[in-house]
C-alpha cells in the first residue's frame, strides 16, 4: 500500500468504506433497473441483453451490475478506448460517448452499442459509468446487422468510432439523425438510445450524492480498497485450484481445430491460445477483448462465483493470443456472430479444466447462444420490426447431479427468455409449441439436462430469418464415460414442403404459416450409463426424458 493510501486508510473508518462499497453496487443496480424499464426492444427489457458498470477515475471496473457478464467485462477496455482517443481537456461534465467497433476496444459486435459517461465532482473526474446493450438494427447489408455470411465489418452496420453524442449535456442531433436514418427500426433505436442515457444519468445522480455525502476522497479510496479486496479474494481462492497445465481441443464443423492451454500456478491463471486458426472471411471471429472476457468468466466460476467482481478480481489472469486469429481478429474482420466464437472458447476452457475439477464443473452444455433473428411487418399494424432471441438449452451433468433443463449458457448471466405472451402480442408471431427437446443423448450415471423445442409460426408475408448455431453436428461432451448430448439446429417448414434443416442462414424469406422450429441440445452425461439406478431410469421414462427403446439400449433397463 502506498503512503498516500495508508494515510487515507487511517482517515476513513472501515464501516464508512464498506457502506460506500455497498452503495456502488446499489448504483449499478439502479442503472440496470432504469434501462430495463425504459428500453423499447424486447431483447433489452425482456431478455435483458445488456450490462451496466461503474469505474474509478482510472477506468478500472469498480462495480458490475446485473446483466450479461460478457458485456460487463468488455466495458473496461471501452472506457480505455475513450481515454486513449480524447485528451483529458476534451472530456467534460455532461458528455456521453458512443462506440460499437469491436476491433477498437470494449465492443463485441456492431449491434452491441456502448455508451460511456464521465462523472465529475467538484470539477474533477471521479469515475465513469457505462452501458452496453444489443440494439436491434443499425443498418448494414443484412436485416438486424447479423449474418454468418458477412465478409467484412462494413456489411454489418453503421460504425461509431468513439464519438461524443452528447456534449456537455447537449445532444448532437446530427449524430443522432445519422444513427436513426441508418436503422431499419428507427423508433426502437431512438427509444433504446434514450434508455441508455437515462440509465447512466440515474447512476450519475446517485454517484454524485455518494460523493457529496462522504466526500470525493472517501469515495476514491473506497473504490481503490474494493479493487484490492477483489484481488485478495481471487488470490486466496487460487490456493484451492489444481496446479499444472490443462489442455483441450475441439474440431469445428468446418474441420478446423481450436485448442486452449491453461496453466495454473500459485500466482497466475495463464491462458494460451496461440496456434489457433486465422481470422476468417466470415463473421465467426472475435476480438481479444471478447476473448479475455471468456477467461474472466471461467476464472470467476472456479474461484469465487459467490462474491462481487471488479478489476481486482481478474488481476491473476494472463492471456496469450496471435494477432489476426479468430480469437484476436483485426479490422476490418466481420464479427456479427462473434458470440458463437466466444461461446466455443468458453466451452473449450471449461472442458480443459473439467477433468481436473469434477466437483466444480459439469460435463459440456449446449454451448451456443443460438441467436435467432427474425423480422417483418406486424400482422395487425403493418409496422416493420425486428426481434432477437437467444435460446435456452441443456446443461451437462455433474458428479453429484443431473444436468439442468432449459437454461441459458454460462455466458448469459441474468438473461431471460421472452415470454410466449410477449412474443405473440408485441412481436406478431404465434408460438405453436415450447417444450423440452426429446432427442436422445446425454445419458450417463447422471444425465444431461434437456434442451428445448420451440415452434414459431409466421403470421405475415415478407418476414425473414437469420441464425447461426454451433454444435449443430457434434453434441456437448460427456465426462467419465457419460454420453455426448444432442445438437442445436433449426428446421424451416413451409406449406406443402419438407422441413429444411439449417445450422446457419442469412435473411431467408418467410411467409404466412411458415414454421421455424428451434431445437437446442441436451447437455453431456456424467459417468457410465450402466451405473444409473433402475429406479431413476424408470423415472426418466415416465418423465419423457428417454424412450423405452433407448432405455433398454443404453441402460439395459426394460421399461
Amino acid at each position: 500500500m502506498s503512503s498516500a493510501a495508508e494515510k487515507l486508510s487511517a482517515e476513513f473508518d472501515p464501516i464508512t468504506i464498506e457502506i460506500i462499497q455497498s452503495s456502488l453496487s446499489a448504483i449499478t443496480d439502479e442503472m440496470f433497473a432504469t434501462m430495463r424499464r425504459t428500453a423499447m426492444s424486447s431483447i433489452i427489457y425482456e431478455v435483458l441483453d445488456f450490462g451496466v458498470a461503474l469505474f474509478n477515475e482510472r477506468g478500472e471496473l469498480a462495480s458490475s451490475g446485473s446483466g450479461i457478464p460478457g458485456f460487463i467485462g468488455m466495458l473496461e477496455p471501452g472506457v480505455a478506448a475513450i481515454t486513449k482517443k480524447f485528451d483529458a481537456d476534451d472530456i467534460r461534465d455532461g458528455d456521453i460517448f458512443m462506440l460499437n467497433i469491436p476491433h477498437h476496444g470494449g465492443v463485441s459486435h456492431i449491434n452491441d452499442v456502448v455508451m460511456i459517461l464521465p462523472v465529475f465532482s467538484h470539477g474533477a473526474l471521479i469515475g465513469w459509468l457505462a452501458n452496453k446493450a444489443h440494439w436491434v438494427d443499425l443498418g448494414g447489408a443484412f436485416p438486424g446487422g447479423i449474418s454468418p455470411d458477412a465478409t467484412e465489418i462494413y456489411q454489418e452496420g453503421l460504425q461509431l468510432p468513439g464519438i461524443k453524442v452528447i456534449d456537455r449535456g447537449e445532444v448532437n442531433q446530427a449524430v443522432l439523425d445519422i444513427i436513426l436514418i441508418n436503422s431499419r427500426v428507427p423508433e426502437t433505436t431512438k427509444g433504446d438510445f434514450w434508455a441508455g442515457v437515462a440509465s447512466m444519468r440515474a447512476g450519475q445522480k446517485r454517484f454524485l450524492s455518494l460523493a457529496e455525502k462522504y466526500g470525493d476522497d472517501a469515495v476514491r479510496y473506497a473504490m481503490t480498497d474494493y479493487l484490492a479486496l477483489g484481488e485478495k479474494i481471487a488470490r486466496a481462492a487460487m490456493a484451492d485450484l489444481p496446479k499444472g497445465a490443462f489442455t483441450a481441443e475441439e474440431t469445428l464443423e468446418d474441420g478446423r481445430v481450436i485448442k486452449a492451454a491453461i496453466t495454473i500456478t500459485d500466482d497466475t491463471f495463464s491462458v494460451d491460445l496461440r496456434g489457433n486458426p486465422a481470422q476468417t472471411k466470415t463473421s465467426l471471429n472475435s476480438s481479444r477483448d471478447a476473448t479475455f472476457v471468456d477467461c474472466q468468466m471461467i476464472f470467476k466460476a472456479i474461484t469465487s462465483p459467490e462474491t462481487f467482481g471488479n478489476a481486482g478480481s481478474f488481476r491473476p489472469i494472463e492471456l496469450l493470443t496471435d494477432e489476426g486469429s479468430i480469437f484476436d481478429a483485426k479490422y476490418p474482420a466481420a464479427m456479427s456472430i462473434y458470440y458463437e466464437t466466444s461461446m466455443l472458447l468458453f466451452d473449450l476452457l471449461w472442458k480443459a479444466l473439467a477433468q481436473a475439477m469434477p466437483n466444480r464443473l459439469t460435463a459440456g452444455h449446449y454451448a451456443s447462444i443460438c441467436g435467432t433473428f427474425m423480422g417483418g411487418p406486424h400482422p395487425e399494424t403493418g409496422h416493420v420490426h425486428g426481434i432477437v432471441e437467444p435460446q435456452l438449452g441443456g446443461w451437462g451433468a455433474s458428479k453429484e447431479h443431473d444436468g439442468v433443463n432449459a437454461l441459458y449458457t454460462g455466458y448469459h448471466g441474468d438473461t431471460f427468455n421472452v415470454p410466449v405472451e410477449v412474443t405473440e402480442q408485441r412481436n406478431g408471431l404465434m408460438v405453436d409449441r415450447l417444450a423440452l427437446n426429446e432427442a436422445s443423448g446425454g445419458e450417463g450415471e447422471r444425465i444431461g439436462g434437456k434442451g428445448i423445442l420451440l415452434d414459431y409460426r409466421i403470421l405475415a408475408e415478407d418476414w425473414w430469418l437469420t441464425m447461426a448455431y454451433t454444435r449443430s453436428e457434434t453434441g456437448p461432451w460427456g465426462l467419465e464415460g457419460g454420453l455426448q448430448g444432442s445438437t442445436n439446429y433449426v428446421e424451416v417448414v413451409k406449406a406443402n414442403s419438407e422441413p429444411v434443416r439449417y445450422s446457419a442462414c442469412t435473411a431467408i424469406p418467410l411467409g404466412v404459416n411458415d414454421v421455424v422450429k428451434v431445437y437446442t441440445a441436451t447437455g453431456g452425461g456424467y459417468g457410465d450409463p450402466k451405473k444409473r439406478s433402475r429406479e431413476k431410469v424408470l423415472e426418466d421414462i415416465k418423465n419423457g426424458y428417454v424412450s423405452k427403446e433407448r432405455a433398454k439400449e443404453i441402460y439395459g433397463v426394460d421399461g
